[in-house]
């Protein structure tokens, strides 16, 4: 095996990026050769949601070639799959703009029709998007709610849902036979290509309207105020409407975290799980008198709540608690006369005795949503009965058709509907 040094150099040669390639060298001729074996140590493997990594230079990180050379070896997949229109939509951390820009101009060189989101937007909207569009694929450039350092790249397959074995082992050894970035053809201006087009704005609405059709029959909301904050994130203005448009007119965005923001200045972590990151929204909850907390990671797939503790205030509750209320809101509702649930192996039992209780199916799955969604659709497939309704411990929950993967945005209407 080459030494780290060695590496880096080969890597320097191929990296397209004249920024990543002088960080390497200066890692380089400042002999920190410690650093230079662990970013050459390998490369990104596909996980429970995409490749996630720290943004620095060298094949075991996130950069440009990385996201160049993900892309040549996605578009090669796709090639021998018979290919397809793919969708590629991005988070707002201070890289995705660049990557995304990268992922689009490899795929329309290699001929690969491709709709895009111009602006940052919740990934939930582009596996709606996708699966609406009948894509063949779909890519978003987030890390979710890793922090402000990292980025990633999440792909969906044909079906909707993430990809699982064996799609993304074929990926990996597709990227794999990529030789060097700089190497890879991509498109100098991709976004004034033939080949890639805008996604319609009316993608947003159009998914209103089906989380309206399949929202199941509730009261008038009444009055209900809400605190709500998307933590720097993309999920803003989205989850504002939702809300708006389902009846929800009391709520009080944390102005201070209301803007997407890659930096996410005003928390340590950017994931509502973490200790202190509700802190401002807790406070203004206090100080308006609200009734209910909502907050959404920054890419907008995962849905917190806060409700009022009756011995002062405000308890969290953990992503089993959300997972079983709504899972049993929906099965109270539903008409599908064979309503089929799942959570993952790390997720709480209690959704198996509430399934029994309404005479529902269950299954538990592998850890991500992407085992959940797949697991659906065997189970569909197999006449078991109908996928109304998953959760993760993670606070992932999905809560109806339109988007086969956790989404933040149609739970949290949903919660508020059984608050």
């Amino acid at each position: 095996m080459s030494d780290p040094v060695t590496l880096a150099r080969q890597w320097i040669e191929g990296d397209p990026d004249p920024v990543t390639r002088d960080e390497l060298q200066a890692l380089i001729d400042a002999g920190e050769t410690a650093e230079l074996a662990e970013r050459m140590a390998g490369s990104l493997q596909f996980g429970t949601a995409g490749i996630r990594g720290r943004v620095e230079a060298g094949s075991n990180r996130m950069n440009r070639a990385v996201v160049i050379r993900t892309t040549a070896g996605l578009a090669a997949y796709l090639e021998s799959q018979g290919s397809g229109l793919v969708v590629v939509g991005r988070d707002a951390r201070l890289s995705s703009e660049a990557f995304m820009a990268d992922t689009v101009a490899v795929l329309a060189a290699a001929g690969i029709p491709v709709r895009y989101v111009a602006t940052p937007v919740p990934t939930p909207l582009i596996a709606y998007a996708a699966l609406r569009m009948e894509a063949r694929a779909a890519v978003v450039i987030t890390a979710s709610h890793n922090p402000p350092e990292d980025n990633g790249y999440k792909v969906y397959d044909a079906n909707g849902a993430q990809i699982v074995p064996p799609a993304d082992g074929d990926i990996a050894a597709a990227i794999a036979a990529i030789e060097a970035a700089a190497e890879v053809p991509r498109l100098e201006f991709p976004y004034v290509s033939d080949q890639v087009a805008e996604v319609e704005p009316d993608l947003f609405a159009a998914y209103l309207d089906d989380l309206a059709a399949a929202r199941p029959a509730s009261p008038p909301p009444g009055d209900l105020a809400i605190t709500y904050t998307p933590m720097h994130g993309v999920g803003g203005r989205f989850v504002v409407e939702a809300l708006a448009r389902f009846g929800y007119h009391q709520v009080r965005p944390v102005a201070e975290q209301f803007d997407p923001d890659g930096r996410f200045p005003t928390v340590a972590f950017p994931n509502p799980e973490e200790q202190g990151a509700l802190d401002l929204a807790k406070a203004q909850a206090e100080r308006d008198g609200s009734d209910l907390i909502i907050a959404n990671d920054p890419d907008t797939d995962r849905l917190a709540v806060s409700v009022p503790d009756p011995a002062g205030g405000w308890r969290p509750l953990s992503g089993n608690q959300v997972g079983v209320l709504l899972a049993n809101y929906i099965l109270t509702h539903t008409t599908e006369p064979r309503p089929i649930v799942i959570n993952s192996i790390v997720s709480s039992p209690v959704l198996a005795a509430v399934a029994e209780h309404h005479g529902a199916g269950f299954a538990q799955t592998l850890t991500g949503f992407k085992w959940i969604w797949n697991a659906a659709l065997e189970l569909e497939a197999a006449g078991q009965g109908l996928f109304v309704f998953g959760y993760e411990e993670a606070l992932g929950d999905s809560v109806s058709r339109q988007v086969r993967d956790k989404d933040g945005i149609s739970a949290a209407v949903l919660f508020a509907d059984l608050a």
